[in-house]
């Protein structure tokens, strides 16, 4: 309740501060308070003792029960010079991505605020979603119900500082300095600053193409090891009704403190979408993820993390506000990595079903 009490106190402030501000501004400034929340089922094939699905998976990872994956409250404020964000969650996302960060801060989704410095050209800083990927951790907005490997093993959030500029319609340009690779407080040990870019075209309004960047050290300082991950993806409406995303992620990280050899891992994943009406449609994924050295998956097989992945999802609207899908998703790895019962295998196989509310 205390939470509750607090987070509608900063609402009442955004009101106010609203109120002074539309007196510098020839935009009336807004505010906006919204809800989402996502409640799930799954079933895993392979009927893991502890109902918690393999440990790469940081959404809808309980097994055989109903839960909650994501439930959100946001403010927002904006005005031409201005802009802000709060937000609190929880659910099982929280309770899982977010596990490493302070007590505290677990349940913070976004907390960012931001200045326009001149024409096209914002400075923000704070807690804000991820520069990296196509899938956030917001389902609805989402092509898929679940999320891809790679999206679950690469930056949902992060914190720091960024410039943006759009030049044009077209374009975008950012640059960031960061806390590390998703962390909201750096590391223990760790002194050493991060950063990113981003590069979005839009040549149309039917097509999205994105480069992404992150460089910097995720360990205490003295076992320092430099990475750099590049994320390069595509979203194509090729018609109202069908449209494709295609992506590619590659990652490097020093094997060892100043040596210059590299441990490698990858990903490319492809998505179809088809929406037969304007409340039914159907969504397809095809992934493969290797990370032999178990740098970001640590498996412990032979051949390291090494995992195809094969999902198709339907999707219903019964009001424009309301999401019901149902996905099924097969898991393939080319080294016995899934537990299944007391044995090992190849193979994962799950349902999931789920609602999703916007309000």
């Amino acid at each position: 309740m205390k939470k509750i009490f607090a987070f509608v106190l900063l609402l009442s402030s955004l009101k106010d501060f609203a109120q002074n501000d539309t007196l510098n501004n020839d935009e009336a400034p807004k505010t906006k308070l919204e809800g989402y929340t996502e409640a799930y089922y799954c079933y895993d094939f392979n009927k893991p003792a502890d109902n918690l699905r393999p440990g790469f998976i940081y959404n809808h990872a309980r097994h055989n029960e109903v839960n909650v994956n994501h439930a959100i409250i946001r403010a927002s404020y904006t005005s031409s010079k201005v802009r802000v964000n709060m937000a609190i969650m929880t659910g099982n996302y929280a309770q899982y991505n977010l596990a490493s960060e302070p007590v505290l801060l677990r349940h913070i989704y976004e907390s960012h605020v931001g200045f326009k410095i001149k024409k096209n050209i914002w400075f923000d800083a704070g807690i804000f979603a991820s520069h990296i990927g196509f899938e956030s951790a917001i389902s609805k907005d989402c092509w898929t119900l679940t999320r891809s490997i790679v999206a679950e093993n690469s930056p949902y959030y992060e914190s720091g500082a960024k410039f943006s500029w759009t030049p044009n319609s077209k374009w975008l340009f950012s640059a960031l300095y960061l806390n590390g690779w998703q962390h909201i407080q750096r590391p223990s040990g760790n002194n050493t600053p991060a950063g990113g870019t981003q590069i979005t075209y839009k040549p149309n309004d039917k097509m999205t193409f994105n480069y992404s960047t992150f460089f910097g050290n995720d360990k205490p300082d003295s076992v320092r090891q430099f990475r750099h991950y590049h994320n390069f993806y595509g979203i194509m409406q090729f018609t109202k009704k069908f449209g494709m995303i295609a992506g590619f992620d590659l990652g490097m990280e020093q094997s060892k403190k100043g040596s210059s050899t590299y441990n490698t891992w990858y990903t490319p994943v492809v998505m179809l979408r088809y929406y037969f009406t304007e409340k039914f449609g159907l969504a397809a994924r095809a992934e493969y993820y290797e990370d032999k050295k178990g740098v970001i998956i640590a498996s412990g097989a032979t051949n390291g993390f090494n995992t195809k992945g094969y999902s198709i999802n339907m999707d219903y609207y019964p009001t424009h506000d309301v999401l019901f899908r149902i996905e099924g998703k097969l898991y393939d790895s080319k080294d016995r990595y899934f537990l299944k019962g007391k044995n090992l295998s190849t193979q994962n196989f799950c349902l999931t079903s789920s609602i999703a509310i916007l309000f």
